[in-house]
Formats: C-alpha cells, sequence, structure tokens
C-alpha cells in the first residue's frame, strides 16, 4: 500500500534512507551520505504532504517525493514541456533489504497514475550519473534525458535531468 508519509514514520524513513547510502557506496555510487538526505528535509517533504511510503503490513519498504515545486537548479534545464503543471519526483528509496522485488517499480506506477489523475503536463526527475541501474530503469519508462544538473551537497558528479510527458 501507498500512503502519505506523517510524522511518526520519519525515523524509519530516515533509516531506509541511510540504508540506500551506504548500499550505494558500498557499489561505488556516491550519491547520497550524511548529508543528504537529511532528517529536516524528509521532516518538510511530510509537513508538506508530499512524501508517500510504501507499506507492507505495519512495515515500510520505502518512500518517494511527488511534488510540483521546481527547484531553482532545475531552471537550467531545457525540458520538452513549459513550466505548467509539473510533477516533481525527488528521494525515491527503498530498503535494500526489499530491492529488486517490484517496489521502485509500484511506487513510480503510483506517481505516473497521481499525475494522470491529477492533470499533470509531465514529470520530472533527477538521477546521479554514475547510478547505471536508476538511469536505466527511468528509460525503460519511458523517461527522456534532456540534461544535467550540479548538486554540490551530494556530488562533484552530475545529475541527469529526465522528463515524461503524460
Amino acid at each position: 500500500m501507498i500512503r502519505k508519509a506523517i510524522l511518526s514514520d520519519l525515523d524509519i524513513i530516515k533509516k531506509i534512507a541511510e540504508s540506500c547510502a551506504k548500499n550505494m557506496i558500498d557499489n561505488n555510487i556516491f550519491q547520497w551520505n550524511k548529508n543528504y538526505p537529511s532528517k529536516n528535509i524528509f521532516k518538510k517533504d511530510i509537513l508538506n504532504q508530499s512524501l508517500y511510503v510504501f507499506e507492507e503490513g505495519d512495515l515500510v519498504k520505502g518512500c518517494i517525493v511527488l511534488c510540483e515545486q521546481k527547484d531553482l537548479v532545475y531552471n537550467l534545464v531545457s525540458w520538452r514541456t513549459k513550466d505548467s503543471k509539473n510533477l516533481y519526483i525527488h528521494r525515491l528509496a527503498v530498503h535494500p533489504a526489499y530491492q529488486k522485488m517490484g517496489l521502485a517499480k509500484s511506487m513510480m506506477d503510483y506517481a505516473e497514475n497521481f499525475a494522470k489523475k491529477n492533470n499533470y503536463v509531465s514529470i520530472r526527475l533527477d538521477t546521479f550519473s554514475k547510478n547505471p541501474r536508476n538511469i536505466k530503469f527511468y528509460e525503460i519508462r519511458g523517461y527522456i534525458k534532456l540534461g544535467n544538473i550540479f548538486l554540490p551537497n551530494q556530488s562533484e558528479d552530475p545529475f541527469y535531468c529526465y522528463e515524461k510527458i503524460i
């Protein structure tokens, strides 16, 4: 089940992100670190009602942010659609113990259905240029790479920006 996150989910969401960061670092993917994503960022996502969790039984296994706010760094990208009603995806994470079970696919299916139901023009996101699994995941789903951005708090390497018209 996918539902909006609540404040009582905050600790488990942060633990999922920390586990993902460690797993990526162990695989030489330096996308997340001790500074990002922070507990404070997740708390803001919850308070903005943009953070969703994937839950089975009482166990939260993953999360995803769906929001309308365009980060300023995205102004550097030549998007396929005009800035209007665009949905942005951030911080998609599945605890490593539950990866490769289709949870990320389920969360992206949810995001795309959410976008359709709410009349969004497109979905926009970024992913780390050194994370081939994520790149393949989004490209198979029909997301088109449009440009690079840099997020110095995370890495000196670029992040690729993608968009899918809904």
